[in-house]
């Protein structure tokens, strides 16, 4: 199934404060390995209409020439780990740039209401308002692979010496799968990548529900076997 972001209409759908509990628990138990094939689990932020998200076979197939966030609709709660494989496709596509495998997890708005609740287009300051953690794997080009808490100010992503790497083992490899895990439980918060520590924080004061997305920009991404569990 072909989504082709110009025929998609935009639309936020308001959930009250005190289900954001209840609807994260459910999703922590509840089986995701439909997810990957079914459209109406996600929503798309897209910068450009000719982006274009694919859902085949349990594939998700992200191409796009500018940014563009992927929204699992369901709300989770910590302890949670969402894992799921990946890979960076280069076949010679206008967008295979081998770049940019992101993500947001645990993600409110900066009052604490859910992501959802608002409707963003796709570019990346728009979610400088975001109380989330963050990763980005090869991005700039596949130059740079960092890790942010952010705090829901405009213009402020907070960025550690410790979680900004140039090395070329935290970079993408094109066209091959690799797992990874976002991991929030308790004050402990880490990215794994086929098993090995890409980044941990110890966070006092760490954020405990919101939503998970899947975000790239002028890349094409495949994702596969997405599960949320509980450590």
């Amino acid at each position: 199934m072909t989504f082709h972001v110009s025929s998609l209409a935009r639309s936020s759908s308001r959930r009250p404060g005190f289900l954001f509990a209840l609807a994260g628990l459910l999703a922590a138990c509840a089986p995701v390995a439909t997810a990957t094939s079914d459209r109406s689990a996600w929503r798309i932020e897209a910068e450009s209409p000719e982006a274009v998200v694919r859902f085949d076979a349990g594939v998700i197939d992200i191409d796009t020439p500018r940014g563009l966030s992927l929204w699992y609709r369901q709300a989770l709660t910590a302890p949670v780990t969402i894992s799921f494989e990946a890979m960076a496709v280069a076949e010679g596509g206008a967008n295979d740039e081998v770049s940019d495998l992101n993500a947001f997890w645990m993600a409110t708005n900066e009052d604490g209401t859910p992501v959802l609740d608002r409707t963003r287009s796709g570019a990346f300051a728009e979610y400088d308002t975001l109380r989330t953690y963050y990763v980005g794997i090869g991005g700039n080009r596949n130059t740079t692979t960092r890790f942010r808490r952010y705090i829901g100010k405009p213009g402020d992503r907070p960025l550690l010496p410790e979680h900004d790497r140039g090395d070329q083992a935290a970079m993408l490899v094109p066209n091959r799968w690799m797992r990874i895990a976002l991991i929030a439980d308790g004050r402990r918060i880490a990215v794994r990548r086929d098993g090995e520590l890409l980044f941990a924080l110890d966070d006092p004061e760490p954020y405990t529900r919101g939503h998970f997305a899947i975000r790239t920009t002028k890349s094409h991404i495949r994702i596969r076997n997405l599960e949320i569990t509980r450590p």
